[in-house]
């Protein structure tokens, strides 16, 4: 199975940025935009995986350190990572101590259980768009001006699979922890 562990977010905060995403996509010529049900923060990409009960056992103990509790989630800004075939474009995610306390702490715990995880710093962000090439007549910047911040309670993190079923990329927990 192919795997992450990451926070889901409300029905509301969905619907927020699936308007977003729909109107990037009214003005875009071309571009694979985020499905309403795919929206998440990935905390940590696992991939290829059976070890289900490993996984678990490291997000469990991730949780139980006295530094991870429960925080609130500011979602803000647009951004982009520039790609030849057309552009990747981002909600930001607000600067978070205890965010980045949670990342540290699953990624330390899937590492001390055998899992391989890409070492590299954690930069928290949600993609709207793949390979997106806006109109012309599109201006980003007054765009950016109009997505209000959103803010979310986070109180678990889910243990989420990745698979294509009918052509359509589906993401499913399976398994989640709750944060205190």
């Amino acid at each position: 199975m192919r795997l992450f562990i990451a926070v889901n977010f409300t029905p509301e905060i969905k619907s927020d940025l699936f308007k977003i995403t729909q109107y990037m996509k009214q003005n875009s010529i071309k571009g694979n935009f985020t499905k309403k049900d795919n929206f998440h923060l990935t905390i940590a990409f696992i991939g290829e995986s059976n070890a289900l009960k490993d996984i678990q056992k490291a997000m469990n103990m991730a949780i139980e350190q006295p530094e991870i509790k429960s925080f609130t989630l500011s979602i803000e800004g647009l951004g982009k990572f520039n790609r030849r075939e057309g552009d990747i474009y981002w909600a930001g995610i607000k600067n978070n101590s205890l965010l980045s306390q949670l990342n540290k702490a699953i990624v330390k715990e899937l590492r001390n259980s055998g899992f391989i995880i890409e070492d590299r710093e954690y930069r928290p962000h949600l993609t709207l768009g793949r390979k997106v090439v806006f109109k012309n007549t599109f201006d980003i910047e007054e765009f950016k001006k109009t997505i209000p911040p959103m803010e979310m309670a986070v109180n678990r993190v889910s243990l989420m699979k990745s698979e294509t079923i009918g052509g359509q990329l589906i993401y499913t927990e399976i398994y989640h922890c709750d944060l205190i």
